[in-house]
């Protein structure tokens, strides 16, 4: 198997203690500007991806992400935010990081080292071949994550992963591959940056695309959302006001009176 490291590779830049602020900052935008289009190249893969999760969540499964580091931090981040955004229960989508909770604020010294551990964390879940299990590693080489994924392809559970080397350990074990070649780094090594927005794009591409293929999202408005503030309450009773062509107060007594937004729009249209 031919595999070389490019998010290992020397940076394209040189003597970065030695730039001006401007010239950092420009420079960085400049490598970041490259992304996107490496995401794109990527989308065939995505849709293959997502396909196969709709399937699943359809039928009563769930999604995971799991990983180690600032992959697996991305995968918490996108999965904590589906409840809120569209409305689900927090066991649809689920993350899970190597070290456990402790290791979303700091690093937990060897845990992405465990051959053992995922396949432990994703068994506290009850996985079953309902679900879909997605492992995120920019390097492509977390044993923490290759060994869960070797684990749910033994279990006939689908295998997906998001990487940002070609033709890694972890593209070779995941049965839907998502490979976005972002090259070498500003700071060398450091993944948390090109490699991590990549993901960061990509999580957000198959959470949202995959909302809106299970019918959260009404015209382009978030219709499930979650009211747990001010601003989304805002938001809810202006999305009624565009929806049904009602006043503010009209549309904050159905959102009182209804509590969600698809409820509330629904039954005004049923009984009018």
């Amino acid at each position: 198997m031919s595999f070389i490291k490019t998010t290992e590779q020397d940076s394209n830049y040189n003597h970065l203690e030695k730039m001006s602020l401007s010239d950092l900052l420009n420079n960085i935008n400049k490598e970041d500007q490259t992304v996107p289009l490496a995401v794109q190249k990527a989308i065939p893969q995505i849709e293959t991806l997502v396909h196969q999760i709709v399937i699943k969540l359809k039928q009563g499964g769930r999604l995971f992400y799991i990983g180690a580091g600032t992959s697996g931090r991305l995968g918490i981040v996108d999965a904590s935010e589906c409840p809120p955004t569209f409305g689900v229960s927090y066991d649809l989508v689920i993350g899970l990081i190597a070290g456990g909770d402790k290791a979303i604020r700091e690093a937990v010294e060897f845990a992405e080292d465990s051959t053992n551990q995922g396949w432990t964390d994703l068994q506290k879940h009850k996985i079953s071949d309902n679900d879909v299990v997605i492992g995120i590693a920019a390097s492509g080489t977390t044993p923490y994550v290759i060994s869960a994924l070797q684990q749910c392809n033994k279990n006939n559970i689908i295998t997906g992963c998001i990487t940002c080397n070609k033709n890694s350990p972890l593209s070779q074990t995941a049965q839907s591959p998502i490979e976005v070649i972002v090259g070498p780094e500003f700071v060398t090594g450091s993944s948390r940056m090109k490699a991590g927005t990549a993901q960061k794009l990509i999580l957000n591409m198959i959470s949202t695309s995959t909302m809106i293929q299970l019918g959260k999202v009404k015209g382009n408005k978030m219709v499930d959302m979650q009211l747990s503030n001010d601003k989304l309450v805002d938001r809810g009773i202006k999305m009624i006001m565009s929806e049904l062509n009602v006043s503010y107060t009209e549309a904050n007594s159905l959102l009182t009176k209804h509590k969600t937004v698809r409820k509330a729009i629904n039954t005004y249209n049923n009984e009018n």
